[in-house]
């Protein structure tokens, strides 16, 4: 009877977690490799590695297997190396880091000028603010209209398509051309044209009502290498007497900034 019971015993379930290692702990593995590989900055073999991490090589071989196929690693002469995967987790993390710093930053400079602040590059053809933020009174402009259809029309696009040739001002016109946004809002385009190309190099660029009813705007141009960037300020349209004096205040803070922070 014995022999028939355990013939006929159900058998016992063994749980996933015992069959089988968890995610997490293979990413752990997976990443306990990645930082191994850092302290060898000529490389290593599969065997130094796993000896290093503290891995069976069986588990190491195929982590590492998976890694390089990812572009994590590469192998050279049989060792590995980071791959060009670690490098763009480097970059965005660097990348994060600059924003922060550059919002710091403006956070500084609107404090200091009483004002909204913007920061806006020109990007593949279009006009992208990157960050902006409110003044203690003075709130940010609500994008009622798309800042990249209407750049004829804010402090921003004008600051931006001044520091571009005259082909690519036409071009983004000819995407985008002007129209009437407020009764101020400038829409002959050889008007257009004119005023943009008569910006004069580091000066602020001015604008009164024209994207939105009610505010004023001043953008000074940051050109570092290829990158066409803007800092700019909002004010509310009563406070349009400080509009100069702040521009200029924003030209010379901008230009003591070190160039880093838009590449």
């Amino acid at each position: 009877m014995d022999r028939i019971a355990e013939r006929t015993a159900p058998p016992t379930r063994t749980s996933r977690k015992e069959r089988q290692p968890t995610l997490i702990s293979s990413v752990q593995r997976a990443l306990r490799l990645l930082e191994t590989v850092g302290s060898f900055p000529q490389g290593a073999s599969a065997k130094q590695l796993a000896r290093a991490a503290g891995l069976p090589l069986g588990t190491a071989y195929h982590l590492l297997r998976t890694l390089t196929h990812e572009g994590y690693l590469r192998r050279a002469d049989g060792r590995f190396v980071y791959g060009e995967s670690v490098d763009g987790i480097v970059r965005a993390e660097d990348r994060q880091a600059e924003r922060r710093g550059l919002r710091v930053r403006m956070e500084r400079l609107s404090e200091e000028l009483g004002a909204a602040v913007y920061f806006a590059l020109y990007q593949d053809g279009e006009v992208t603010v990157v960050d902006s933020v409110d003044g203690v009174h003075q709130p940010a402009v609500e994008p009622w209209a798309d800042f990249r259809a209407t750049a004829h029309a804010h402090a921003i696009g004008q600051c931006l398509l001044s520091q571009l040739p005259e082909e690519a001002r036409r071009d983004h016109l000819a995407r985008h051309p002007p129209v009437g946004l407020t009764p101020s809002t400038v829409v002959d385009e050889s008007v257009v044209l004119r005023r943009i190309a008569a910006v004069r190099p580091t000066m602020p660029v001015v604008e009164r009502q024209e994207y939105a009813v009610g505010t004023v705007c001043a953008a000074v141009p940051i050109t570092v290498g290829a990158v066409v960037a803007t800092m700019a300020l909002s004010l509310p349209v009563e406070q349009a007497g400080r509009l100069t004096t702040v521009a200029g205040q924003l030209r010379r803070s901008v230009g003591a900034m070190t160039p880093s922070f838009v590449l």
